[in-house]
């Protein structure tokens, strides 16, 4: 006879029915992962298809290859350019022939543009990847979906070149995550880094150091595609919260890395000057260099941060004021009239026929369609301010009088220069008369006699000037003690008063 304390001894996952399936909080667990899993398919898929190239090339191993193309694009692209596709299978090239040392260079070159090519994923319609995975639902059911990502993708540049840039998913394939937050992972990186460097293990420091180096990379790309989204429609981009929190968020994190880099470049610098091993030394110089990068990077991505705010406030006004944009019409002159003239009537009917055929444009129905109607009556009006809203008082202040020359002077020197039509002057007498009547006088008269080398005979002439001061260089060097250039000859030009009234009589 089973005693009752023996079902309590029975296990609960053994008593219970079957378990439901996972929630959503640890079916993105598996999705993350499953996420990750495909964005490493492109370069096993590599090592699967080169049995299908046109010679023997079992020797390459493609993943390591694509790898390493991979980490050279993130390294040599920089904030605004991305990696010239020439270089990177030229730096690929060594890497492939020490593959194979015995193998032609052009077989080399040729394995190099292949993986390059096939992680752009050259043949496809989009240039792009796609993984089918299947998650668990809220209702439990099982739902698959598509996942599409990039590896390398193609940008343009200035004067119509194409840069390569690598991708969010290129960079977590090198850096062995998915889906990590960018400043916690740098945290973690330089963390790990600095400790590495005090136990004196730099080869291990010379990894965190690189995947360091791949998290900035991965933070200016962020901030980057916000700012290109900014410039192609400003309202796509979330100015008011999540841009300004992320540039804060940035901010303090560049000054902070900056701080600890700086930090473990001093201690770097100690471990290499006081070690005796010549690799250990080798290791220090190579965290170095990339240490100095990092900084760079840092340094660059806090440049880029401070003129985001300037950069969507320009875009924000330049959409905003935009003219927009007016279609080319018809010439129909040019186009229609002109070609017709010299031809038949019975050839010119059958073009004029097509051409008012179609450029009449639509036909106007003739009654409204009810639901456009239904809609405008039962739109309740909008409500307005009888007066209109208040307008702000203007705060007025006078604008202080900071001409140099008084009325007084523009009066003596006008009176000076109203020079009779027959009788012109040198400006080096006109010069000497003003400084007779006043020491500031003559800086008058030299204006006005250089502006008058240049006399708006067209605006004097539509206004009803009767005269018009003009200046002239015959070549004489001015002999004065304050000024120096050409003695210009000036003098007063009268203007056709008959031919005015003439103008304006035909005008009205």
């Amino acid at each position: 006879m089973t005693s009752p304390a023996s079902t309590d001894s029975v296990p609960p996952q053994l008593s219970a029915g079957p378990r439901p399936a996972p929630g959503p909080a640890a079916d993105e667990g598996l999705a993350r992962r499953l996420r990750a899993l495909a964005c490493t398919a492109p370069l096993h898929d590599l090592d699967t298809r080169k049995a299908n190239l046109a010679g023997e090339y079992s020797v390459y191993g493609m993943a390591e290859i694509a790898l390493a193309a991979i980490d050279l694009v993130t390294l040599n692209m920089d904030f605004d350019t991305g990696a010239d596709h020439d270089q990177i299978v030229a730096r690929i090239v060594p890497r492939v022939a020490a593959q194979a040392p015995d193998r032609p260079t052009a077989e080399h070159e040729r394995v190099a543009r292949w993986v390059l090519e096939n992680l752009i994923n050259v043949g496809s319609v989009d240039r792009g990847f796609r993984a089918v995975y299947g998650v668990f639902g809220a209702d439990g059911t099982y739902v698959r979906r598509d996942y599409d990502f990039k590896l390398i993708e193609e940008v343009p540049g200035p004067g119509g070149t194409v840069y390569l840039r690598t991708t969010d998913e290129a960079v977590n394939v090198l850096v062995g995550a998915l889906d990590t937050d960018v400043t916690s992972a740098q945290i973690a990186a330089e963390v790990k880094l600095e400790v590495l460097i005090s136990r004196g293990r730099l080869a291990d420091a010379q990894l965190a150091a690189e995947q360091a180096r791949y998290r900035t990379v991965q933070y200016s790309e962020t901030l980057r595609r916000a700012l290109e989204a900014t410039r192609r429609n400003v309202r796509a981009v979330d100015w008011l919260s999540a841009v300004p929190d992320m540039i804060a968020e940035a901010l303090d994190h560049v000054a902070d890395r900056y701080r600890h880099e700086n930090a473990i470049l001093t201690n770097i610098r100690k471990a290499r000057d006081e070690s005796e091993d010549p690799e250990h030394k080798r290791r220090a110089a190579e965290l170095v260099d990339i240490v100095k990068d990092c900084i760079r990077r840092h340094t660059q991505l806090q440049s880029r941060l401070l003129e985001a705010g300037p950069l969507f406030r320009a875009e924000q006004d330049r959409q905003a004021f935009a003219t927009p944009a007016t279609a080319v019409g018809t010439d129909l002159y040019g186009q229609l009239l002109a070609p017709l003239l010299p031809l038949p009537v019975e050839q010119a009917s059958r073009v004029t026929d097509a051409f008012f055929a179609r450029g009449t444009g639509l036909r106007t129905p003739v009654s409204v369609r009810v639901a456009d109607l239904v809609e405008i009556l039962l739109t309740p009006p909008v409500e307005r301010e009888h007066l209109g809203a208040e307008m702000p008082e203007p705060d007025l202040i006078a604008t202080p009088d900071d001409s140099r020359f008084s009325d007084e002077q523009l009066a003596a020197a006008t009176e000076l220069l109203d020079l009779p039509a027959d009788a012109p002057r040198r400006l080096s007498g006109l010069l000497a008369d003003a400084r007779r009547q006043d020491p500031e006088l003559p800086y008058l008269v030299a204006l006005l006699a250089v502006h008058a080398a240049s006399p708006p005979v067209g605006t004097a002439y539509r206004q009803g000037e009767r005269k018009l001061l003009f200046a002239v260089d015959d070549g004489t060097d001015l002999d004065d003690p304050e000024f120096g250039g050409a003695d210009l000859i000036v003098g007063t030009a009268l203007l056709d008063a008959a031919g005015m009234a003439a103008d304006r009589t035909e005008a009205a």
